[in-house]
């Protein structure tokens, strides 16, 4: 659950019992070559309100998805992911121009804006759907998650272990409509002031230069 305080606590309890239906968005498979030049990430890092509303800023990214991946249930609603029994994590699919912005800045961005240290938790949101987790689409993106997470480790950036999983893609599964752009949408809801709003701040500070005009 997305916990900050006792009323964010409650929104987040009704919200996975008002929109408990299942989703029956088609699924996505990988997206190794996609039209107009685009390419394909897929991160796992946290609550996707927060990861939706930093990536899709970036100069470079097209369109960026909310909703589930790396679980066993097919085609799983947003209550039932709640629960941390799917094995499913809150994710991102974005796609993006690799002639504007590389697979290895959108990873830096991914590392910048939470914590790959701690196991199935980002701050009060807890449960195996907030872990970090890359899903690679091919060797490359693999080979270059592999070699951040290396350099990352050896400049010991962190002071404890990254525990990031690198796992192959699989299925995406799209989350119900009311959560994309859901930052932008509710701007003045009480988990966005008090989570997402931070984290922007820190992502502006570092890459305004890399931010959409």
């Amino acid at each position: 659950m997305k916990k900050v305080t006792s009323i964010v606590f409650i929104f987040a309890i009704i919200s996975c019992n008002l929109h408990g239906q299942k989703n029956n968005k088609t699924t996505k498979k990988s997206l190794r070559k996609m039209e107009n030049n685009l390419a394909v990430a897929t991160f796992g890092n946290g609550c996707f309100w927060c990861t939706e509303a930093i990536f899709q800023q970036l100069n470079g990214v097209e369109k960026v998805l909310p909703g589930y991946s790396g679980g066993n249930v097919k085609n799983p609603a947003y209550k039932e992911v709640c629960t941390g029994n799917t094995g499913h994590a809150e994710a991102i699919q974005i796609e993006y121009n690799p002639d504007i912005i590389s697979y290895r800045e959108l990873l830096d961005v991914f590392f910048y804006t939470h914590d790959p240290t701690t196991l199935n938790r980002q701050g009060n949101d807890i449960g195996t759907q907030y872990r970090s987790v890359i899903f690679y689409h091919n060797n490359q993106q693999k080979e270059e998650a592999e070699l951040m997470i290396k350099q990352l480790s050896n400049e010991k950036v962190y002071n404890d272990k990254i525990v990031t999983e690198i796992t192959p893609f699989d299925v995406f599964y799209f989350a119900e409509d009311y959560h994309r752009n859901y930052y932008n949408n509710n701007k003045n809801q009480g988990y966005c002031r008090a989570v997402i709003n931070p984290k922007l701040d820190k992502f502006v500070k570092k890459y305004s230069s890399k931010i959409k005009k």
